[in-house]
Order: C-alpha cells, then sequence, then structure tokens
C-alpha cells in the first residue's frame, strides 16, 4: 500500500532517491539550468519535505517550498522501477493539501521541457505554463507552471 508521509530528506530512503534525481538533472541540463534543492536546503524551516513509499521501500519525493505569495513544488522523482504506479500523482496531491492546509493560494513549479512524462503529470492535475518566477533565469529549457488552489 502506497502510503504519502513527511519526512528527513536526510534519512536513507529519501536521500538516495534525491541524490539519483541530482544526477540524472546533471547529466541531462547544464549547471546553469539545474534548479534542484540540495537535500540541506530541503531541511529549511519553509520546506515540508514528503516521500511516498510502499512498506519500508521509499519510491518518491517531493517538497512545497512556501514562498511569500505562493508555494513552489520542488524535489519531485519517482524512482524508476516504481513509475506508472500513481506515486508522483499521490505526492503531488500530499503538496497541495500541504499547501491547502497552509492557506497558499497558489502552487507554481519549474520543470525541464525534455521530461515530457512530468509536464503531462502536471497538465493531468491542473496546472497551466505561466511566465517566469522567482529567482529563475531565462534559458533554454525550463518549462515554468502554476495552479490555482483558491
Amino acid at each position: 500500500m502506497l502510503i504519502v508521509e513527511e519526512t528527513d530528506p536526510r534519512t536513507e530512503g529519501p536521500r538516495i532517491l534525491l541524490e539519483a534525481s541530482h544526477a540524472l538533472m546533471q547529466a541531462m541540463f547544464p549547471p546553469e539550468e539545474n534548479y534542484f534543492l540540495d537535500i540541506e536546503e530541503l531541511c529549511a524551516p519553509n520546506i515540508t519535505f514528503f516521500a511516498a513509499r510502499d512498506g519500508a521501500m521509499v519510491l518518491g519525493t517531493g517538497a512545497l517550498a512556501a514562498k511569500d505569495t505562493y508555494g513552489e513544488v520542488k524535489s519531485m522523482f519517482t524512482a524508476p522501477d516504481a513509475r506508472g504506479r500513481g506515486v508522483a500523482t499521490a505526492i503531488l496531491r500530499a503538496i497541495e493539501d500541504a499547501a491547502r492546509e497552509q492557506a497558499i493560494p497558489m502552487l507554481k513549479l519549474e520543470t525541464g521541457d525534455p521530461l515530457k512524462s512530468a509536464v503531462r503529470l502536471y497538465e493531468r492535475a491542473g496546472f497551466s505554463r505561466c511566465d517566469i518566477f522567482g529567482d529563475y533565469v531565462p534559458n533554454s529549457s525550463s518549462v515554468f507552471m502554476e495552479k490555482s488552489l483558491s
């Protein structure tokens, strides 16, 4: 049974998945187009970090970064052998629920255009493309998306 819960990104299962995600992003994108948060940054007070697990096996991660006027979806990653099982959808739902509990009116995110399955996931969840936001720098691969929670 899939369980999504708040957890510490430094624990073994989430840490291993985050390291795999970071390695993938570094292989796919130049350094100036990598916007992932490192594991210690995911421990900041404004971050709510989630992991999805089946028993003791961690299958995916995701985080909500609370900003002044919106929340940002960060660190979404599903283990390759768990893809297609609803892991990312369940994590995204937990992030949305946490944002609503924190009275955050809007979720935003940045993903890479080559990550077609991620873009489709967000579109299915009600996100639409938007303009660049926050501290992001224009580049050739980023896709920016948002979803109103009100």
